[in-house]
């Protein structure tokens, strides 16, 4: 094969009127490969058939591609597309669909698989890229970009928050601020309050009100009215008297080492930022709560896997009214197997994570409440797992399958119920 060459020029050099007389009439794909700074596209109106090869730096030279986008679409059917990957496109995205162009989009994945295919070479560059952007789509192996509307567009920024949020939150995520301050209290606590520990979970709110008011026990002993007063304010009626009563007690006998003052002060610090940041959290759950409450389209979904969750979906996903079938819908969420087998391997089945990890992220702890609160999906996964070499977290993505396969079907009219998700007599007699 001979070599392909991908000259391309200066965006100010390209003779745009004399382009528009050869396309007039004529579909014309715009193909750009979205770079931060440095951006590349192809003009072509056949397979292989390359007008122009076109860089530019953006967003210094982009108002010179629009305007020559602008000659073109007057003179023919300009169609621009581009990989569906970070934010750097964003902005040329909105300009060229302000113009009236039409705006596709392609896989990134599947622009990489084809740099070989393309010219036998598995390098990938910026021009080459582009080339195969616009190859790609004569062939029909893109998808209309959809300008998402007001709604969605403030959930995601909300979402987006709430995510890096989360992040700092989770109990798993042992990178994140949350689950570092939780370590650093319990640390604290192991030293000089450690019957704390045993009493109360480490991440009890209670727990943290009362440390950053007082500090170590020895000061909560000392205002033991004033604490007990706190206590039943913030545990309300989640806080058993009991357990007060227990708490309260080891503060006098604790086997911890007693604190100095600046060690009261450190232990009322660390507590005070784990309530800031949970603060913080539920302001902006709330804010997405009430954006459902208000919204008919995802009440249904939020009857069943809950606000914050039907936020995330569809603010991720799209509606699933977007997805021609339940299996379409579960795909988008990257929840469909894949395989790699040869000859006689068989590779293991495994879900393919393609989408935003945020929604299986909640749709994961959505399908774990149901396990833990719903007696049918209960008796399912206690069958399941009872199976000879049955692994937990696998039966859980399983449901994970099953509940979007759910939500889709509801979304179209039909009850959900958790009843429709299984055969429980065929998984009992399996």
């Amino acid at each position: 094969m001979s070599k392909h060459r991908y000259h391309s020029i200066e965006c100010k050099q390209v003779d745009w009127s004399m382009l528009a007389q050869r396309v007039g009439g004529e579909r014309v794909v715009l193909a750009i490969d979205v770079a931060k700074h440095d951006f590349v596209a192809t003009l072509q109106v056949r397979a292989g058939e390359i007008l122009a090869r076109i860089k530019w730096p953006h967003p210094q030279e982009t108002r010179l591609l629009l305007a020559g986008v602008a000659q073109l679409q007057a003179a023919a059917r300009v169609e621009a597309v581009m990989e569906s990957s970070g934010t750097y496109g964003d902005a040329l995205r909105g300009q060229l669909q302000a113009l009236g162009v039409a705006v596709y989009r392609v896989s990134a994945k599947r622009v990489h698989d084809a740099a070989e295919v393309f010219d036998g070479v598995p390098s990938l560059h910026d021009a080459k890229a582009a080339e195969i952007i616009g190859e790609l789509h004569l062939q029909g192996r893109t998808q209309p970009w959809v300008q998402a509307d007001a709604r969605r567009r403030g959930l995601t920024a909300q979402l987006r928050q709430l995510r890096q949020l989360r992040q700092l939150r989770q109990l798993r995520q042992c990178k994140a601020r949350y689950q570092g301050d939780l370590n650093r209290l319990e640390a604290l606590l192991s030293r000089h309050w450690p019957e704390s520990l045993v009493i109360l979970d480490l991440d009890s709110v209670t727990l943290h009100h009362l440390l950053a008011s007082y500090g170590g026990p020895a000061r909560i002993q000392a205002h033991a009215a004033a604490a007990r007063t706190l206590m039943e304010q913030v545990g309300r009626p989640g806080l058993r008297e009991e357990t007060l009563a227990a708490l309260l007690d080891s503060t006098a006998t604790t086997l911890g080492q007693p604190t100095v003052v600046e060690e009261d002060a450190l232990l009322r610090w660390q507590a005070k930022g784990l309530i800031e940041t949970h603060r913080e959290l539920r302001t902006i759950e709330r804010t997405i709560e009430q954006a459902v409450q208000a919204d008919a389209a995802l009440t249904p979904m939020a009857e069943v896997v809950g606000r914050v969750t039907s936020a995330v979906l569809v603010a991720s996903q799209g509606s699933p009214l977007d997805y021609p079938d339940a299996r379409s819908y579960c795909k988008a969420l990257g929840l469909n197997l894949k395989e790699h087998s040869s000859g006689t391997h068989r590779g293991r089945l495994a879900i393919t994570k393609r989408g935003p990890s945020l929604a299986r992220f909640y749709l994961y702890f959505a399908a774990l409440r149901l396990i833990a609160h719903d007696p049918v999906v209960a008796r399912w996964f206690q069958a399941k797992t009872a199976r000879p070499g049955a692994i937990k977290g696998k039966q859980v993505v399983e449901l994970m399958r099953k509940l979007a396969k759910g939500l889709w079907h509801q979304a179209h009219g039909r009850r959900f119920s958790t009843d429709k998700l299984f055969n429980l007599s065929a998984v009992a007699g399996a």
